[in-house]
């Protein structure tokens, strides 16, 4: 697709503003109307918006696609250059060396506006001059309240700064909004898609197409992906695609009616992605490519909803993660809904043949520890209630327009070179977990589920350093015959299979819940304390940081989103031992996504349900038995009050068998039956799983 065509009528109504942008920014390095030190900071962001008007020549004129790997790889580092690790403590990137240079009054604001300028970066590549625009004419805005006379007593006020780029923010709104949801919607919209389907991928110059960071990990991934046999990548294709299928068919939905699916990835598993569009074809499915949002106005402060390439700078994204404090108010919240509606509505047709997301993680990482900066943007308590009232009100839009019940999903992980020198081997044992066999586990699952259907609650006790104590209640069941507490998952929406799960009864659920070492996200805790009352997480600590109360805050920023309080919303119990063997073969236990460690152990979500939107759709079991534990005291609230049902997160903790001392089911007057005995499976029928632990 030629991008410049897609946004032609677009870009022609906008060319002359970005002209007339860049020849008002092209003067600023000559002149000395502003004052020190805010001229170095407009003389620096002119000589990056200059890089950008390069760069836009370049690839209109197509001479990029000829420039060598070696030149293509110096252009990208160069773009990315002031935010990388080695020069960020000295770039106005950074809101703390911003706040040193330009004072705390504006210092933050203006590294914000750096972050908007850089979004300029993917939006070179995808042709879209009017995001370009709005964020020069932001600068030259700012700049012209600075250039008032050459001295400190004439500096603007601080409140016509933040004005500035409060408009900004609100005048573009409908703009950026609608773009992003079309991309998230619209099979015309093929711009990744084209890179995936025509690239040479065994010439990783096409890595380079994409306008992401492309760093050492993501060649290294394309490199190891082109030497393997093509039944390996079918493998891992069929998988990925199988996988979201069999999401329908367990669920009940009608995937006939649907034609396009929404694949997530990150950069360097082209060649796997690539045969995974095949395999939706075949399915009826369209795959859809977006890039995980840039700008502040869609970008999600905990996760890449989208295509994306590996992080320039984790510190980075730290540091903005909260820059919509600037704005976010209950102006702009209804603002953003009442164009998310009316672009909704526009897609709506495109919208009701949406499938869900097929998503394909990377783990490996190490972990990271951000460091808390004073100068960084927070939101006030006000804005926390508007930001989730936000994202409950989005959540119903979005349930509206694409009905959860009518939707499924799949999600399935690889590891990245970071995960260590044996990484080809791990990749490969990966594959293999990836691919156990459905049919035995379904039936080992469901010997499980007999037991746990006996029991009233279930009790989870850590062993040595562990202090887990929890007594989980579960619902009761009206007709055991037809129907069962847990949901026997195997390889279908969440890849590797292996685990049963249940949305627990909050009254009567409590105690402590502790894991030495889990990811996520970005973020390795260490030492994670959830203590639970009622089913309510009352309490909360870990060990990540030196300031106690500094710990409570990346807590209550990562698992609680900011909620004073979240309800327990899964409990689980992982059976891939072979996962596990794994892990505790490489060493690499605590470098392991949620999606795959959930599987090794009991886990457990604070926030919503499993079921949350689809809560009154029936789900049944391979035996054929309806799985009636889909919601809980909280979610039942949507019937009177949606917003005090949801809370727009779910975040899964698990604790690996090697800190378990027991899992035991308890029924009223009866002995417990035990489970899991020092991280072993001793209820009969499941010896088998035992085997990959002992070799």
């Amino acid at each position: 697709m030629n991008v410049w065509e897609f946004w032609k009528e677009e870009n022609e109504r906008v060319h002359e503003r970005y002209q007339l942008s860049m020849e008002r920014i092209r003067q600023i390095p000559e002149e000395t109307t502003v004052c020190q030190p805010y001229r170095s900071f407009f003389q620096e962001m002119s000589l990056f918006v200059g890089m950008l008007e390069a760069l836009i020549k370049k690839l209109k004129d197509g001479s990029l696609k000829d420039e060598s790997l070696e030149g293509l790889q110096k252009l990208n580092h160069d773009l990315f250059a002031d935010i990388l690790p080695e020069h960020y403590e000295e770039s106005y990137g950074n809101p703390a060396f911003a706040a040193q240079k330009l004072g705390s009054e504006f210092g933050p604001m203006l590294s914000f506006l750096y972050t908007e300028l850089r979004c300029g970066i993917p939006y070179a590549y995808e042709g879209r001059l009017l995001d370009i625009t709005a964020a020069n004419e932001a600068l030259i805005e700012i700049y012209n309240l600075f250039e008032r006379e050459n001295e400190a007593s004439s500096l603007p006020k601080q409140q016509e700064v933040r004005d500035v780029l409060y408009w900004y923010v609100s005048d573009y709104t409908d703009h950026t909004v609608t773009a992003w949801l079309r991309e998230r919607f619209d099979p015309e919209w093929k711009f990744a898609k084209d890179i995936i389907m025509e690239e040479d991928l065994s010439d990783l110059r096409y890595l380079y197409r994409f306008g992401a960071y492309i760093s050492q990990s993501e060649c290294a991934v394309a490199k190891f992906l082109n030497s393997l046999p093509e039944d390996t990548i079918q493998l891992m294709a069929d998988t990925y695609v199988e996988g979201f299928r069999k999401g329908f068919e367990v669920m009940g939905r009608d995937l006939s009616k649907k034609k396009t699916v929404l694949v997530r990835y990150e950069l360097g598993f082209e060649r796997m992605i690539r045969q995974a569009v095949k395999g939706f074809r075949a399915i009826g499915l369209e795959p859809l490519f977006c890039r995980a949002p840039v700008s502040i106005i869609n970008r999600n402060p905990v996760r890449k909803i989208g295509w994306f390439g590996t992080s320039p700078n984790k510190q980075y994204d730290y540091d903005h993660r909260y820059d919509s404090a600037i704005y976010m108010g209950n102006t702009v919240k209804e603002r953003k809904l009442s164009v998310i509606k009316s672009a909704l509505e526009d897609l709506k047709t495109e919208a009701s043949w949406y499938a869900g997301p097929a998503v394909a993680e990377t783990f490996g990482e190490p972990g990271f520890t951000p460091v808390n900066k004073d100068a960084c943007f927070a939101l006030s308590g006000h804005q926390e209630n508007v930001t989730r009232d936000f994202n409950n009100e989005f959540s119903q839009l979005m349930n509206h327009y694409v009905p959860e019940e009518e939707t499924s999903f799949t999600i399935i992980a690889f590891p990245k070179p970071e995960i260590g020198e044996p990484f080809e081997e791990i990749f490969r044992d990966v594959i293999r977990i990836n691919t156990l066999d459905y049919e035995r586990y379904k039936s080992l699952q469901q010997v499980l589920i007999d037991a746990l259907d006996q029991a009233d609650y279930v009790e989870i006790k850590g062993k040595g350093e562990n202090c887990t104590d929890l007594q989980i209640m579960l619902h009761s069941l009206k007709n055991p015959e037809t129907e069962t507490n847990f949901e026997n998952c195997v390889a279908d929406v969440n890849i590797p299979l292996g685990e049963v799960f249940t949305s627990p009864k909050l009254m009567g659920t409590k105690g402590t819940l502790h894991v030495k070492s889990v990811y996520i996200g970005d973020f390795q805790f260490k030492n994670l304390k959830l203590r639970f009352e009622n089913g309510m997480v009352k309490d909360y600590t870990c060990d990540n940081l030196e300031n106690p109360a500094e710990c409570r805050k990346l807590v209550r920023q990562v698992i609680m989103k900011n909620h004073e309080s979240l309800p327990i919303g899964e409990f689980a119990i992982g059976t891939n031992t072979t996962a596990y063997a794994i892990g505790r073969k490489y060493q690499i236990i605590d470098r392991l996504p949620i999606l795959i460690v959930e599987k090794m152990g009991p886990h457990f979500a604070v926030g919503d349900t499993c079921y949350c939107w689809a809560e009154d759709f029936p789900v049944y079991n391979p035996d054929g038995k309806e799985m009636v534990a889909r919601e809980n005291e909280v979610s039942a609230l949507r019937k009177e009050n949606v917003s005090a049902a949801y809370f727009s997160c779910h975040t899964d903790i698990t604790i690996p068998y090697d800190e378990l001392e027991s899992i035991t089911a308890y029924a009223k007057g009866k002995q417990g039956t035990e489970i899991i005995r020092d991280g072993r499976f001793v209820l009969s029928g499941l010896e088998e799983l035992n085997i990959p632990l002992e070799n």
